[in-house]
């Protein structure tokens, strides 16, 4: 069975001192791992951040390619982007036919 004798202040001194070290590692431990998830979760934010802003640059650009390839509801013209595309297509052809004359 257990020694039933009541500590010495030596005895007691050491526990206390033994408790108080056990005590400053669980906070250390606790201290490291609160430390570690601050650190996970602001990883975790700017990933979210990036994403999201990754997403608005592409509807961006999206928006962006759209205006320039789609003509305005109120306007019969041809856009842009389709005005270029078929001139460069006109100049193909003439050089194609240029170089098969000559």
């Amino acid at each position: 069975m257990a020694d039933e004798t009541p500590l010495t202040d030596e005895e007691r001194a050491e526990l206390e001192k033994l408790r108080a070290e056990k005590a400053a590692r669980e906070q250390a431990q606790a201290q490291a791992r609160e430390r570690r998830e601050l650190e996970r979760l602001k990883e975790e934010k700017q990933q979210r951040e990036a994403e999201a802003a990754a997403m608005r640059r592409e509807a961006e650009l999206r928006e962006k390619g759209r205006e320039l390839m789609e003509p305005d509801e109120d306007d019969l013209k041809m856009p842009l982007g389709q005005k270029i595309v078929l001139a460069l297509v006109a100049l193909i052809a003439v050089v194609v036919l240029v170089s098969a004359i000559l």
